[in-house]
C-alpha cells in the first residue's frame, strides 16, 4: 500500500513563495514519475510539474519559470517550490506517483491560497 502525503499548503499573497512536499511510505525509486497536480474549484484536475526515475522534468506553461519540482530519493520525498505566485494558482494541489505496471496514487492534497 502506497501512500503519500503532502504538506506544505497555505496562504500566501500574491508575489510570495511556499513549498509544498510530498512524502510517501517507501522508496520513491521504484515510481517511474511523480508529480503535482491541481484542481481548482469548477475546473478539471491538471499537471503542474512531474519528474521521472531518471530526473527528467516537465511543467505546464502556466508555471513555466516560477516553480520547480524536485526528488529527494534518500528521504522519499518529492517538492514543488512554488515562487511568484499569483492569485491564479489558487488550488488544491494533489501529490500523484505513477507505476507502469499499476497506475495512478494519490495524496491527500493540500491546499494553497494566493491573495491579490
Amino acid at each position: 500500500q502506497v501512500q503519500l502525503v503532502e504538506s506544505g499548503g497555505g496562504l500566501v499573497q500574491a508575489g510570495g513563495s511556499l513549498r509544498l512536499s510530498c512524502a510517501a511510505s517507501g522508496s520513491i525509486f521504484r515510481f517511474n514519475a511523480m508529480g503535482w497536480y491541481r484542481q481548482a474549484p469548477g475546473k478539471q484536475r491538471e499537471l503542474v510539474a512531474g519528474i521521472t526515475s531518471v530526473g527528467s522534468t516537465n511543467y505546464a506553461d502556466s508555471v513555466k519559470g516560477r516553480f520547480t519540482i524536485s526528488r529527494d530519493n534518500a528521504k522519499n520525498t518529492v517538492y514543488l517550490q512554488m515562487n511568484s505566485l499569483k492569485p491564479e494558482d489558487t488550488a488544491v494541489y494533489y501529490c500523484n506517483a505513477y507505476l507502469i505496471s499499476w497506475g495512478d496514487y494519490w495524496g491527500q492534497g493540500t491546499q494553497v491560497t494566493v491573495s491579490s
